[in-house]
């Protein structure tokens, strides 16, 4: 009898799951928020989903390797920039290590002074709701204080290693 047929279950390759993940396509986003000191914080997502309508909740997850855990868990506010097709720029300097990722680029403040990038699809500026522990990430839920749309764009989508675009106009 194989393992399986008698009740045991195969470990998961960690690099096969990654692929097997990545066939998922998913839109990409910026999170914002300001450290202590007031400097901005940002970086980039895929990992965002709406939980609750009423009240407005989203959540979206950071590694707990990450150098931004700390100013993410205790931020008390952070915003998500859903990005435009045409930010393929901004989503790949947002996800590299080590740089200014703000500089050059002209921000306008949300709630809380959060950063709010120009010319996104959406901006969904939030209050930390909860934090929860979720194997080696937090999953970091939010309640949207406010949020604003541009209508006329791509959106940046991101699929088995490759970025695209899908419209975002109802036909």
């Amino acid at each position: 009898m194989s393992p399986e047929a008698a009740g045991a279950v195969a470990a998961v390759d960690p690099r096969d799951f990654r692929r097997s993940l990545g066939l998922y396509a998913t839109g990409v986003a910026v999170v914002t928020t300001t450290a202590p000191g007031g400097g901005n914080v940002g970086l980039t997502i895929n990992s965002f989903a709406s939980v609750s309508l009423d009240p407005p909740l989203i959540l979206w997850s950071l590694a707990k390797t990450s150098p931004r855990l700390g100013l993410f868990a205790t931020a008390e506010h952070f915003a998500v920039n859903i990005l435009a097709k045409a930010q393929e720029d901004i989503c790949t300097r947002f996800a590299r290590p080590g740089e200014d990722r703000f500089a050059g680029l002209d921000t306008a403040p949300g709630i809380g002074g959060v950063p709010l990038i120009p010319d996104c699809l959406a901006h969904l500026e939030c209050a930390r709701e909860q934090v929860i522990e979720g194997g080696d990430h937090l999953i970091l839920i939010g309640r949207v204080l406010r949020h604003r749309r541009t209508d006329g764009q791509d959106a940046l989508v991101f699929c088995n290693g490759v970025f695209t675009g899908i419209p975002t106009e109802k036909h």
